[in-house]
């Protein structure tokens, strides 16, 4: 999985349509194969990352958790010291 696509679900607050689609972006670039593509294919670009997008958010909408929403910051701060740990 590319490093740079972040779990979304279970998050409190829910994830905005522009982390989806930042997402959907990240996986259609990686799967493309290229994260800027020929003018010829930038509609083709486009097509696929708002499919994916309108895919991811459907499959958001109708996850279900008995786990209590995880914190932005926390989980964010969480992720900091992992890349402190990692790259000290």
């Amino acid at each position: 999985m590319c490093r740079n696509i972040r779990p979304l679900n279970n998050f409190a607050p829910p994830a905005t349509a522009e982390e989806v689609r930042a997402a959907a972006l990240q996986y259609v670039r990686k799967v493309g194969g290229s994260t800027r593509p020929a003018k010829v294919n930038e509609e083709a670009y486009a097509v696929a990352v708002a499919k994916v997008a309108e895919a991811t958010q459907e499959l958001l909408d109708a996850l279900v958790t008995t786990a209590p929403p995880k914190d932005r910051e926390a989980e964010a701060a969480k992720a900091r010291a992992r890349a402190q740990a990692r790259y000290a």
